[in-house]
């Protein structure tokens, strides 16, 4: 049973599928003859002959920006967390006034 079946799916498959390998084209006809190359077209100069600097450019690798921006973010929570508390009574500023240190 499992034969005709097998059988019976082949045969169905290769009324569906194309033929494979050399005998796919094989209309009786000579195959059609490659088209002839093109002539290249010449090559014109780079409008940038210097090498390019890394300032020059305006992208930036993606986990340098990351990082500048955590501490950023790192001092911004900072500057924050000081004026929450100096509104609470607590100061934790800096420990130079005036260009003198303080002692607490």
């Amino acid at each position: 049973m499992l034969d005709l079946i097998a059988r019976f799916t082949e045969a169905l498959l290769r009324l569906v599928w194309p033929a494979s390998g050399r005998h796919r084209q094989h209309t009786g006809a000579p195959p059609p003859s490659p088209a002839p190359a093109a002539p290249a077209a010449p090559r014109r100069p780079s409008p940038h002959t210097a090498p390019l600097r890394g300032e020059d450019s305006r992208l930036v690798r993606p986990y340098l920006l990351a990082h500048e921006q955590r501490e950023q973010a790192k001092r911004q929570r900072g500057r924050r967390r000081a004026l929450w508390l100096a509104v609470h009574g607590v100061d934790i500023g800096t420990r130079r006034i005036d260009g003198v240190e303080v002692v607490a």
